[in-house]
């Protein structure tokens, strides 16, 4: 008799992710990088400008910091909000540059400012909330939003106005749903700084509703230039009980990869963070954390060490500036409009007709990488960083010159 073999079909694996996910866009910041250094290991010499990251060493009493915390064994588990230590360090910082007291309890470290946003967020959106985000924003926030069920409401601003926020339209569209305001001050990616004064109208603004907190987004405070001057929101009257201030390491110590950032504010909101932290990460590398108390007894903002990155960064600011002219402020971007651009055609790659195409042909034609203005929610410009020394943005503002004279005008059929 015939053998007869039975035939086992393998059943289907159910691969659909959750709606929460499929809301979320992907990062075009990380995308442009990620396209850059695959074309750098393949042998293209890439200016890369797009990702925010300081091109200096970490200091070296930070380091020496963190490589004696190795050698001394300090290689453990920390408590989940942050060594005792270090939450102390940072309620001095606050105390002396921010003007804003603390205690240790109203501290938490977590891995990286990213983290400190997003578990706040989380923490006091309900599903139907506002998150009013002034735009241009950090590519994350309007994510953050979505992960947490809430929606991103995008108050436009304007480059005549510094793109800095108009108290009035943030006043027309506030609501009862309007739960959380991020301001990130100075701005990434414009590099606005928030005078005081203007602080003080919104503040005037979020005091008449109730539900509103603000999220103050200070990592580039130190970042700054004259005349321009760094105000933390919760300094303002009757801001501290409705502010959570987020700051970290990554930007002012040159330690990105250290993964440090910070969340202070009342203890109800912070405790609420912790908790969301202590079923996803848990505390922060103990040994991030030592070198960070090393940081911050550096000197006020940083010291010399920071003084002198601050003023390379300045210098190679200044010099883009003066090739393509922008605005006064801080951290380490300009925000170019480059609409005028739109419309034209390049032979061998075709329209430029948004910011992601011109994107796409800057990286093809002149190798450089910078990031799409609609990335952060302005699609007439585009998002230069110049954490890279001088001769390197030097040779982008060149690269970027010669490629735009390729482009012309298409020619109606």
């Amino acid at each position: 008799m015939k053998r007869i073999t039975p035939v086992v079909r393998a059943m289907e694996v159910d691969i659909s992710l959750s709606p929460r996910v499929n809301s979320v866009k992907p990062s075009k910041t990380v995308a442009i990088s990620d396209q850059a250094t695959a074309l750098v290991q393949a042998g293209v010499p890439v200016i890369r400008l797009a990702a925010g990251e300081p091109d200096f060493d970490t200091p070296t009493v930070i380091a020496e910091a963190g490589m004696n915390a190795i050698r001394e064994g300090y290689t453990r588990y920390t408590p989940n909000a942050g060594t005792l230590e270090l939450r102390s360090a940072i309620c001095d910082k606050l105390k002396e540059e921010n003007g804003i007291s603390y205690t240790p309890d109203q501290i938490l470290v977590s891995n990286g400012a990213k983290q400190s946003v997003l578990q706040a967020v989380l923490a006091v959106c309900s599903p139907g909330d506002e998150v009013i985000i002034p735009g241009p924003f950090y590519v994350s926030y309007p994510e953050m939003a979505r992960l947490a069920d809430a929606t991103p409401v995008i108050l436009p601003t304007h480059i005549s106005e510094d793109f800095l926020l108009d108290p009035k339209l943030l006043e027309s569209k506030l609501s009862d749903k309007s739960r959380l305001l991020i301001i990130c001050n100075p701005s990434n990616p414009t590099g606005s700084v928030y005078p005081r004064k203007l602080l003080e109208q919104i503040a005037q603004v979020v005091a008449k509703h109730p539900r509103l907190l603000v999220l103050s987004d200070e990592i580039y405070e130190h970042i700054i230039y004259a005349p321009a001057t760094h105000t933390s929101f919760a300094s303002l009257p009757g801001m501290w009980e409705r502010t959570l201030t987020v700051n970290g390491f990554s930007k002012t110590f040159a330690m990105t990869g250290w993964r440090l950032g910070y969340l202070a504010g009342p203890k109800h909101f912070v405790v609420a963070c912790g908790k969301i932290q202590s079923q996803a990460t848990s505390g922060a590398s103990s040994i991030s954390q030592k070198a960070a108390v090393a940081a911050l007894g550096m000197g006020y903002a940083g010291g010399v060490a920071v003084a002198t990155m601050v003023k390379a960064f300045k210098e190679r600011r200044d010099y883009l500036v003066q090739t393509f002219g922008e605005l006064e402020g801080g951290a380490f971007y300009i925000f170019l409009d480059f609409s005028s651009y739109y419309g034209t055609e390049a032979e061998g790659f075709g329209m430029i007709k948004d910011s992601e195409s011109l994107c796409r042909y800057l990286l093809d034609k002149g190798q450089v990488a910078v990031v799409p203005g609609d990335a952060f929610g302005d699609d007439t410009c585009i998002r230069i960083s110049y954490a890279a020394s001088l001769s390197t943005i030097q040779a982008a503002a060149d690269s970027i010159k010669n490629a735009l004279l390729y482009l012309r005008r298409a020619v109606p059929v």
